[in-house]
């Protein structure tokens, strides 16, 4: 399994979180890595452009549940970043318009002295966070150095007046200026062609844009944009890959999905963990069922990327607390699709995306995206559809708290006699499930197991308040735990407390809530 195809994957989705057309972050690849060979960067520096161009957003999303607080669609709010000038008048205003979408006016008005109070420093810091989550996530695929510092400064501009505006000048590194400039030209280039890519590298020069870089954009734009609309955007890339390619071993190759998958998951606070658990479950129903043991590896593998379409629906949705309506459902019926959309390019990840895309369908045709029934549901997909329902079911939604295991189990089986799910396939799951250790105790980083409480329920997203309530404590104690737990762990938000909770397998959590 080469890198380059799972990170291009990966992309994709990062595509849908921002509103663009799939291949719009592979184009924006091919830009840079035109550019990069341009200026006469060696293999090396140019490995460093190709990874961090692919990667430089993918920590967009992980604070989705807040953009949608105060904007009502985090999706349509980033699809909003290339129309004005970054921190310009124009997009101030446009920011404002968004506030409280969706909602009464006495709501968006409360909204707007909300995020008046406290909003915008969030907001601020939601972009800083996104560099170094997206430089995370390269520590974690093992990329070198190069590409981790220059994705940890994704959002740097050559003035100075970046995010979280340390660096300036040349001081950026190479490949966080070729990146940015590459994607803000590829959407002028794609909308209005070459004059209009050149344009706005022209009048971004010295501001936003390494003035160089921009001049290379302009005096040979024929070649950097050249063919973007004729090649095959998917192929193009594998193969633009620099020589230094990078492939995986099995074991690598699992580590970098469960990475990915952590990722994905921060994308609601309702759904930590949630791939990681799907993984293992399936994976030890799939032992149960005595599935050949490439099956069973293909359980394990789907469970980690079956959500990986959940980019593609906004958080408006996912963390909504009242009843769907019609369109909304639409878009949660497409995310199966859109994860084997993801996958279906690469010649590795095709079959685990024909698998995953199968999660939501029935054995009586009532399922989505396809409404497939009966014989055309593989064995294995019927694994990993019980597995999906049951730990949804154990986790808590926005609607709904957590359910008990009896409760999930009897649903399962409810769902058996209507005829929707397999009855193998659902006992082989609620044995697996039967014989699972609860969640570890033992302390990573030092945490008592009243902090994991804490933690779990500070990733979950209620507030001090109400971590007080669920544990029968005094705010002051919550607030303590969770300044402990922040120091020993070095997390700084509710993101990076998230992602800290599932390296370390503490959610989801099997129960419905910790005990006092």
């Amino acid at each position: 399994m080469r890198l380059a195809e799972l990170v291009a994957a990966l992309s994709l989705g990062i595509d849908l979180g921002f509103g663009q057309p799939m291949e719009h972050v592979l184009r924006q690849c091919l830009i840079a890595t035109r550019v990069a060979a341009r200026i006469g960067l060696d293999d090396q520096q140019r490995a460093g452009v190709y990874y961090t161009s692919l990667l430089i957003n993918v920590g967009c999303h992980s604070d989705a549940h807040e953009q949608a607080k105060w904007f009502g669609d985090d999706i349509g709010l980033k699809a909003t970043k290339y129309d004005y000038e970054p921190k310009s008048f124009r997009e101030a205003v446009a920011m404002l318009r968004r506030f409280g979408s969706g909602r009464s006016p006495a709501q968006r008005v409360r909204t707007g002295v909300d995020f008046a109070l406290h909003g915008r420093h969030d907001v601020e810091g939601m972009i800083v966070q996104h560099a170094k989550l997206a430089r995370t996530l390269a520590v974690e695929l093992q990329l070198d150095d190069l590409a981790c510092d220059a994705l940890g400064a994704g959002y740097e501009q050559w003035d100075g007046k970046g995010w979280p505006g340390e660096l300036k000048g040349d001081d950026v590194p190479i490949a966080s200026r070729i990146a940015l400039l590459a994607e803000h030209t590829e959407v002028a280039h794609r909308l209005r062609g070459d004059d209009a890519a050149c344009e706005l590298a022209r009048h971004r020069s010295g501001t936003q844009f390494d003035p160089a870089l921009s001049a290379c954009i302009q005096s040979d734009a024929a070649r950097i944009f050249g063919g973007l609309d004729e090649v095959g955007a998917w192929s193009a890339v594998i193969e633009a890959e620099p020589a230094l390619t990078i492939r995986l071993t099995d074991e690598q190759f699992d580590a970098a999905l469960l990475a990915i998958a952590n990722f994905v998951d921060l994308k609601s606070p309702f759904t930590l963990g949630h791939s990681r658990a799907v993984s293992e479950l399936a994976a030890a129903a799939g032992t149960e069922l005595r599935l050949d043991p490439h099956d069973v590896t293909a359980l394990r593998r789907a469970g980690l990327v079956h959500g990986f379409g959940r980019l593609g629906v906004s958080n408006g949705i996912w963390d909504k607390e009242g009843p769907l309506a019609t369109g909304e459902w639409e878009r949660v019926r497409m995310q199966p699709y859109l994860t084997g959309r993801m996958l279906q390019q690469s010649d590795t990840l095709a079959p685990l995306g024909a698998l995953a895309v199968q999660h939501r369908e029935r054995l009586d045709g009532s399922g989505y995206p396809r409404g497939l029934s009966g014989t055309a549901l593989s064995r294995p997909a019927r694994v990993l559809g019980a597995v999906d329902a049951y730990q949804s079911m154990r986790e808590p939604r926005p609607y709904r708290p957590a359910r008990s295991a009896d409760d999930a189990a009897s649903e399962l089986r409810t769902e058996v006699n209507a005829g929707r799910l397999d009855p193998d396939a659902v006992n082989a799951v609620l044995a697996a499930a039967g014989h699972r250790v609860n969640r570890r105790r033992d302390g990573p980083a030092g945490l008592t197991a009243r902090e994991i409480d804490v933690l779990c329920l500070v990733a979950r997203g209620l507030s001090t308040k109400e971590i007080a309530a669920r544990l029968v404590i005094s705010p002051k104690t919550a607030r303590n735990h969770i300044e402990h737990i922040y120091t020993k762990t070095g997390a700084t938000s509710r993101v990076t407390a998230s992602l800290f909770a599932m390296q370390h397998g503490l959610l989801p959590d099997d129960a419905e809530g910790p005990n006092p």
